[in-house]
């Protein structure tokens, strides 16, 4: 689906603002006067599972803005610059003796955020485990079987990002009951739990003929698609990120093959986190006005000292009508990719599955195909063909070039260094500047 600007009503659910989240710990509060997780767990109407549905999809776009802020400012893509608080510029950028903080916004905020949409994404499978509509007639049991593996999806991608800032740290995968929770798993683990989960999804998405029981916004056609063989094809895009983070080239190229990858298609379209100025809506929070001061997205210099001549993705930056300074880092241009407040976000897209391509097929040693890759990302950016060096590493280094470019604040510079052990290549901007690794877990995280 190519972005454009959608007007999503969240649908406010009861269970969502019932539930009180403390780290991975969740405790309903009882309200007799409104269903709550228990009732619609036990026998939800479809209305209830839509419901549930739409606020799973709500809650996914909770807290995106310290997200992008944590990885696109440790990878050295934007400065997060405030007036009120220095640990963005301190804490995140290492400065002086400053480390991060395991009980600060930036990491238990985000990391709470997606541990409710995974909860939410428990509901909805129990709503449907349980529910009376398939012996009733109103929906199919591959329609039951078709939602499930949608929330499991759904509990993949949130999973990943948690995974994204803790990295050797590891995460929790087992979060179903709040009184017992899993045991942190090693990194490797987690990815594996992550795939897995993916591929047991995708089991009741792949070929299937039915529709989801209810409407979807994460869809990569235009009109959204309820059909699970589409949704399918969302899932085998996670599927194949995952692959090439656990360095698994024949699954990563298994699973693109079966995604919405395009070499000749939109590199827009994809599936985006989406907003509005709807009552009950969110707003993308990762935008802020041009020439804003005091709080402020502003993009790293050396995004445009390191650009290739004519590269039409430096559109991702506006010069500013005056430099912004804070604790001694200055930038001249503002971040850039969202333009007003309801922009959409990409959550993955065809630009990102052919660079994932490229890096496949290099990997994998099949160059000519990898430089097909690549020159359709180059030209479609205004630049020449690739002339350089073809051995592997060579490639590597300018697919992680144009993914620098191409996915700019999407979050994927500080975590595409870092699996590839360069980190050290991010510029130090202040003398002691450290680039963070990994994100602690969070103190009040049960252990």
């Amino acid at each position: 689906m190519k972005p454009k600007i959608n007007s999503y009503l969240t649908v406010l659910l009861v269970f969502i603002n019932a539930i009180v989240f403390t780290a991975c710990e969740v405790d309903p509060i009882e309200d007799p006067n409104n269903p709550n997780a228990n009732t619609i767990g036990s026998n939800a109407t479809i209305g209830e599972i839509q419901n549930l549905a739409t606020g799973t999809e709500s809650a996914m776009r909770d807290n995106l803005a310290n997200y992008y802020d944590d990885v696109s400012v440790i990878g050295r893509e934007i400065y997060r610059f405030s007036a009120s608080d220095p640990r963005f510029t301190s804490e995140l950028l290492g400065k002086g003796s400053s480390i991060l903080d395991s009980n600060t916004f930036y990491i238990t905020n985000p990391y709470g955020a997606r541990y409710r949409a995974i909860r939410n994404g428990h509901i909805l499978i129990d709503a449907l485990t349980n529910t009376k509509a398939v012996t009733n007639g109103t929906i199919t049991e591959e329609q039951r079987k078709a939602g499930i593996a949608y929330a499991k999806t759904i509990q993949a991608h949130e999973l990943l990002s948690v995974l994204n800032l803790l990295y050797n740290n590891g995460i929790r995968v087992d979060v179903k009951d709040p009184d017992k929770l899993g045991p942190f798993l090693s990194r490797q683990q987690s990815l594996d739990a992550i795939l897995n989960l993916l591929n047991e999804a995708n089991a009741d998405l792949k070929d299937k003929s039915a529709d989801l029981p209810f409407s979807t916004l994460l869809s990569f056609l235009d009109p959204p698609s309820r059909k699970a063989s589409d949704f399918s094809k969302f899932n085998r895009a996670l599927a194949a990120r995952v692959a090439v983070y656990k360095e698994d080239w024949a699954a990563a190229d298994a699973a693109l093959n079966e995604s919405f990858f395009s070499l000749i298609g939109d590199l827009k379209t994809g599936v985006y986190y989406r907003f509005s100025v709807a009552g009950n809506d969110q707003l993308n929070t990762v935008f802020f006005p041009l020439n804003s001061s005091g709080e402020v997205r502003v993009a790293h210099p050396s995004f445009v000292k390191d650009a290739a001549s004519g590269d039409l993705r430096l559109s991702k930056v506006s010069l500013r009508t005056e430099p912004e300074t804070i604790d001694d880092l200055t930038s001249n241009y503002d971040f850039y990719v969202y333009k007003t407040n309801v922009d959409p976000i990409s959550i993955i897209r065809n630009e990102e599955l052919v660079l994932l391509y490229a890096e496949i097929k290099a990997q994998m040693g099949a160059t000519a195909e990898a430089l097909v890759a690549i020159n359709r990302i180059r030209n479609t950016a205004g630049l020449g063909n690739y002339t350089g060096a073809t051995d592997k590493q060579s490639l590597i280094t300018e697919i992680l070039t144009q993914r620098r470019y191409s996915l700019y604040g999407e979050g994927h510079r500080w975590i595409d260094l870092r699996r590839y052990n360069l980190l050290n290549q991010l510029p130090i901007d202040r003398p002691g500047d450290d680039v963070w690794v990994e994100f602690p877990i969070p103190a009040n995280e049960p252990r």
